[in-house]
């Protein structure tokens, strides 16, 4: 007769341990290498709960089963992240030179050239690898650079690859002073790299910042319906900081809601991460792709 002590033990499979290991591993990196510990160290510890043998917290009952009902596939959770960080941001250089809009606009490269490339050599012409159209726009999207938009997007394409997405995401913009370097030493000159812009300052009056969000909402609503929720939270975010009439709510937002929604965010992505969900090859194609999708935009 088994021990009841022992259970767990006999259920633990390989992939399980792998999965363990991992979790252990970014739980390091965030700890003792201090990469993206906001994110890492709840997923690190979804990763341990959810492999951990008959727990059932993956059940429709348990506590990943809830909160990834509740906050991903409601698209709850990188909504509320997105009020926070538009209630970080300063529109106000972007309002003064419109034209540095073309830097961020050429950025985009990443995401559109990983995805045709992910497209070609998955299902769209040579077949070599598993991916399909919904899935191949979820790995461009790492190329924004930006984790919750990430996290947004694959939850409605491909919510099957969202925990090695988020993981590659995050783990990439952590990169960023080891991924850029030598491929902007690779298309530049050194003399052009100790080029000294001019810093021009202008001065945004207060009232187009408060118009600012209230008019890219309608405008790209209206161009990008689908895309209302996303922008709208973040203009929410940005107004309630502009608007200087709530103090209150915007510090909340910037603060106390984006630690909050952070931590279930994280231990969410990670309680999705069980062993036979991601030990598959797609998740090695989206590591792999998350680079291409940064060298594209460091290029562009």
């Amino acid at each position: 007769m088994v021990s009841h002590e022992l259970i767990g033990f006999l259920n633990l499979t390989w992939q399980g341990l792998v999965m363990l290991i991992i979790g252990g591993l970014l739980l390091y990196l965030g700890i003792a290498r201090n990469v993206e510990p906001v994110l890492l160290l709840p997923i690190g510890i979804g990763i341990l709960l959810t492999n951990i043998p008959l727990s059932g917290l993956t059940e429709a009952g348990g506590l990943f089963g809830v909160l990834r009902q509740a906050g991903i596939e409601t698209e709850l959770f990188p909504l509320l992240v997105f009020i926070g960080v538009g209630s970080m941001i300063d529109f106000g250089s972007l309002l003064a030179r419109p034209y540095t809009v073309l830097l961020g606009a050429a950025a985009q490269f990443g995401i559109f050239g990983t995805f045709l490339l992910a497209y070609m050599v998955g299902d769209g012409w040579l077949r070599l690898l598993p991916l399909n159209l919904a899935q191949a726009a979820s790995v461009g999207v790492i190329g924004s650079a930006d984790g919750p938009t990430s996290i947004y997007v694959s939850s409605i394409l491909a919510p099957e690859l969202l925990s090695p997405i988020a993981v590659a995401a995050y783990s990439y913009m952590a990169l960023v002073p080891i991924i850029q370097p030598p491929i902007m030493k690779l298309l530049t000159t050194k003399e052009e790299r100790q080029i000294r812009m001019p810093i021009v300052e202008k001065e945004v009056s207060q009232k187009m910042k408060i118009l600012f969000p209230v008019v890219v909402i309608i405008v790209v609503g209206l161009i990008a319906p689908k895309a209302t929720a996303l922008i709208g939270c973040l203009m929410l975010g940005n107004l309630l900081k502009e608007s200087g009439v709530v103090p209150g709510l915007s510090a909340a937002a910037e603060n106390a809601l984006v630690n909050i929604v952070t931590i279930l965010l994280g231990l969410t992505v990670g309680g999705m991460m069980l062993a036979t969900e991601f030990l598959k090859p797609q998740t090695i194609i989206v590591f792999v792709m998350g680079i291409v999708a940064f060298a594209l935009d460091t290029g562009a």
